[in-house]
């Protein structure tokens, strides 16, 4: 369903990954055709968010995965959905994702295909 743990260690009492940066795993089928189980994610935690951008989120029930930033609502909650509509999970079934809960941006896919994760409109 898209779901990763951060790799870059245990995180704060905020729920949020330490540092500026960070690799993640994607896990699940949801990102599809964009990523892949076991895709490596160079995501940076403090980058400016934009709709279309891929995203590393917590979502309201508590699981963090990769979703795409689709659009920001009025009192700064953030839609998020899966690349696949036959897999996964996403605002549609969960709801809005708080903006503390979109931890960071994915940068670049670094394994196994490196490539820059362009936007979608």
């Amino acid at each position: 369903m898209g779901d990763i743990p951060p790799t870059t260690g245990s995180t704060p009492a905020a729920g949020r990954p330490p540092g500026r940066w960070g690799i993640v795993v994607v896990r699940g089928r949801s990102m599809q055709p964009t990523l892949r189980d076991g895709d490596r994610l160079l995501v940076r935690y403090a980058a400016r968010r934009r709709p279309g951008q891929v995203a590393l989120v917590r979502l309201p029930d508590g699981v963090v995965a990769v979703k795409r930033l689709a659009h920001q609502e009025p009192d700064g909650a953030w839609w998020v959905e899966r690349d696949n509509p036959r897999e996964g999970v996403d605002s549609w079934s969960v709801g809005a994702v708080t903006e503390p809960d979109v931890w960071g941006v994915a940068a670049v896919r670094l394994w196994p295909r490196p490539a820059r994760l362009r936007r979608r409109r």
